[in-house]
């Protein structure tokens, strides 16, 4: 059986092992302004912080999201 999962919004520490951000590069990139909310991440019910990698993709490419 094969599977394949395709998420886009994780939790910070999965999205810090994809993409070899720190937690606190990540953090501060929010407080920065440079990741915006609703676009790159949002705010889960509970208060955790989800990340898109749709939208770091095109970030990191230099294209909007």
């Amino acid at each position: 059986m094969n599977a394949r999962i395709e998420a886009d919004m994780m939790l910070i520490p999965l999205f810090c092992a994809l993409t070899g951000y720190s937690d606190k590069a990540v953090r501060r990139k929010i407080e920065d302004g440079k990741w915006l909310e609703g676009v790159h991440y949002t705010r889960a019910p509970d208060g955790h912080i989800t990340m898109s990698y749709k939208a770091y993709n095109a970030w990191a490419r230099g294209q909007a999201a």
